[in-house]
């Protein structure tokens, strides 16, 4: 990933392939690794992936929620020189691209979201370990997967780190209540964008009833289930995730 990792000036992100753009959007314990897979699939596939950063820990308190973030998103959009992009969001990253659309929806020609959170109000403050020991932390991050050693050492010791880390916490917590705030109940109704929902059949932290609530709000949305896996179903299922998505892309005519 590193070579394709690029700095212009307040942006950092992760960008491979030419053609139409996908941009993915991480969760609040994700970092771009996560989309590993993703990111080396569809640049072969004709489409440009484009992963900001996105700063979930680095804006001001009074920028930290789910507005502000689909706000940022729209000014990289608007930075990159892209018309139109397929918008991509696991967890946290699924809510912002929802609000996204939204707030601009002339900028999304699709959507893509897996383990959303902006139904399911308990989501966020649920999935996210309290300050606690390390074993605590252990059990919390491999309830996340389905199989529990997708949880590797690094991506423990980095929850860990963030939930020990007082300013983290703290936003967190703030991210926590502003995504409750941010409900997108009464406001999916009215979005008519091509929708294409992927879920782990297994996730705990958003249950598959919240992927069916999604799929009956949405007008244009097809739901996809992914078995024997968790919250983040592009980490545990990478291959299928990537078939399911090119297949719909496909169909779609993206």
């Amino acid at each position: 990933m590193d070579k394709h990792y690029k700095k212009e000036g307040k942006y950092s992100y992760f960008e491979a392939g030419e053609g139409t753009p996908i941009v993915i959007l991480h969760g609040l314990m994700g970092g771009l690794s996560n989309f590993d897979g993703v990111a080396q699939y569809f640049p072969t596939k004709g489409y440009k992936v484009v992963i900001p950063d996105l700063p979930i820990y680095t804006q001001s308190i009074l920028k930290t929620n789910v507005k502000s973030f689909a706000k940022y998103v729209k000014d990289f959009i608007t930075f990159k020189g892209f018309d139109k992009v397929i918008l991509l969001g696991n967890s946290l990253g699924g809510h912002i691209a929802l609000y996204h659309t939204k707030l601009y929806p002339e900028k999304v020609a699709g959507l893509v979201i897996t383990g959303s959170s902006g139904l399911y109000e308990s989501a966020m403050g649920d999935s996210y370990p309290r300050r606690g020991d390390y074993e605590y932390i252990k059990t919390k991050a491999e309830a996340v997967f389905y199989d529990p050693k997708i949880a590797t050492p690094d991506l423990i010791d980095e929850v860990y780190a963030t939930a020990n880390d007082r300013i983290k916490l703290i936003k967190t917590l703030t991210i926590a209540k502003s995504a409750i705030r941010h409900n997108m109940a009464k406001d999916l109704p009215k979005m008519d964008v091509e929708t294409c929902i992927i879920w782990g059949r297994n996730d705990s932290v958003t249950p598959p009833n919240v992927a069916e609530e999604f799929d009956k709000l949405l007008p244009n949305s097809t739901l996809y289930w992914i078995d024997k896996c968790g919250h983040a179903a592009m980490m545990e299922h990478p291959q299928e995730f990537n078939e399911i998505l090119e297949k719909w892309l496909t169909e779609k005519n993206f």
